[in-house]
């Protein structure tokens, strides 16, 4: 098993609830679940091989609860990768050289087995965790636009963060309200005021780093 750690910030949105259902165990909001998640990496390798600075990206759409399987993904990896450096970010977020259920990219992957070619391309991405505001782009692609939840009421930011001790993407992240469409690609889709969270990741090929 070649050894892996990614230490990333992470942008991701789907078509369930503020919280998302996955993350406390129940099925999606409407029965099927979609997403685009974002990865800004700040320090990794795989092997001998960095990855430093460059991005990833995701589209992931199941027809159930992700545990039901039959899902169909595409990933995008940042065109200023090499060829080495493309190789071993598909390998990280298929699930390879990953003990067994350790990440989600593990997960989604087994889950997915309906898999589109991966493309090389331009991800913009510019996000602040603290104010829950952001966007994340591939041209011809997707587009996600993030902002704090607002307070039923009164409209006002609503803070809102989960704490996952066990889990296996993220020990912390903040929630936020979300917008993506795609537009291109071989994944189609469309939601607004969904689920959204901004996370730190520090993962390994065994798991979430302490």
């Amino acid at each position: 098993m070649t050894e892996w750690s990614i230490k990333a910030r992470e942008l991701a949105n789907c078509n369930c609830n503020y919280g998302c259902p996955c993350q406390f165990g129940v099925l999606p909001t409407t029965g099927n679940c979609e997403a685009v998640v974002v990865y800004d990496i700040e320090q990794g390798h795989y092997g001998d091989t960095k990855l430093d600075g460059l991005k990833a990206a995701g589209v992931y759409k199941w027809p159930g609860a992700i545990h039901e399987g039959n899902g169909q993904m595409q990933l995008i990896v940042d065109e200023r990768a090499t060829a080495d450096q493309k190789a071993a970010l598909e390998a990280i977020m298929t699930g390879e050289d990953t003990d067994e259920m350790a990440t989600m990219w593990f997960v989604f992957s087994k889950m997915a087995p309906n898999r589109h070619p991966t493309l090389s391309a331009a991800i913009e991405a510019d996000w602040d965790q603290e104010d829950r505001t952001g966007k994340a782009k591939v041209a011809g692609v997707f587009d996600i636009d993030v902002g704090p939840i607002p307070n039923i009421v009164t409209g006002d930011p609503h803070r809102v963060s989960i704490q996952l001790p066990n889990g296996f993407e993220f020990r912390h992240a903040e929630m936020a309200s979300g917008t993506s469409r795609t537009s291109g690609g071989e994944i189609s889709m469309q939601f607004s005021g969904t689920h959204a969270h901004l996370a730190n990741l520090n993962l390994t090929h065994k798991g979430v780093a302490a």
